[in-house]
């Protein structure tokens, strides 16, 4: 079963004095493009963190965001007493003012706060990612659903391009006479003497170049191929992709070998349904 690439999973955890919030969202990319927003205190784990998204999502554009808000009285910012000591001394020899007001002033101005680092609670981090883990296995359920549609779709196609490949078949079987047919009226009509026996020579080399036995059996192969890919356990869209390119340079042979303008309106019919095949492709894991 395919996966698509797009997905969202979220996860959040109470803790006595902190809520941390997990978020990842995805979009299709060619390989995994993984950005991070974690606070500061948390940023000695982020490659294991990476470690543990890159191993489960394996491509796609990825957004992760750890946020931390805190919920009890604990902080760890602290007023800068030099700092802000030394602001009023500067202050109250610039204009006189009692200390409250000059103390409002000084508060204002920059590195009055100081945050001390706090040392990663190890207990804490645990929780933290096993609900990285919660989140990853929404996204993938996100993601399972999403390829569902997707594989719905492409049946859809499959099964429409085998249609048109059946109507290309059943075609054939005259289009070559009506070449045939075709040549030899240009020739009668240009009232032109010629050997028999040489013109039918050449009229065999010029129809066996238009013969599509070849490419309708490739077709029919690499159809239901993709319906096995398809099929598989594992989503593999690069796969899939290849097989779309094989698939469509046999249209391509097709419509170019044709010479048959209802032939050729088929060939358009199924460019046209490998096209949104490719499309939806983007975005397959």
């Amino acid at each position: 079963m395919i996966q698509s690439m797009t997905g969202f999973g979220k996860h959040v955890i109470q803790l006595p004095s902190k809520k941390i919030t997990i978020e990842i969202k995805s979009l299709n990319s060619k390989s995994l493009d993984l950005n991070t927003r974690i606070p500061s205190a948390y940023r000695e784990k982020e490659l294991e963190l990476r470690k543990t998204i890159a191993s489960s999502l394996v491509r796609g554009k990825v957004d992760f965001g750890l946020y931390v808000e805190n919920t009890g009285v604990e902080t760890s910012s602290v007023v800068n007493e030099a700092v802000v000591k030394q602001y009023m001394q500067q202050l109250g020899g610039i204009v006189p003012g009692n200390d409250m007001a000059l103390l409002e002033i000084a508060m204002r101005m920059p590195d009055t706060m100081k945050t001390e680092r706090e040392d990663i609670d190890e207990e804490e981090f645990k929780v933290i990612k096993e609900g990285l883990v919660l989140a990853l296995k929404e996204i993938n359920a996100f993601r399972t659903e999403e390829g569902r549609v997707l594989e719905n779709d492409f049946e859809a196609r499959i099964t429409n391009l085998k249609e048109l490949l059946s109507q290309v078949t059943e075609m054939d079987k005259d289009r070559l006479q009506t070449v045939r047919e075709r040549l030899e009226k240009a020739i009668a009509d240009i009232k032109e003497n010629v050997d028999a026996n040489r013109f039918e020579q050449e009229l065999i080399y010029y129809l066996e170049k238009y013969d599509i036995t070849e490419e309708k059996v490739r077709l029919q192969n690499h159809l239901d191929y993709f319906t096995t890919t398809l099929n598989s356990v594992d989503s593999n869209g690069k796969k899939l992709a290849f097989i779309g390119q094989e698939i469509g340079r046999e249209i391509n042979t097709i419509g170019s070998k044709a010479n048959f303008a209802p032939m050729q309106q088929l060939v358009v019919q199924m460019k046209d349904e490998l096209e949104k095949i490719k499309e939806q492709m983007l975005n397959v894991l």
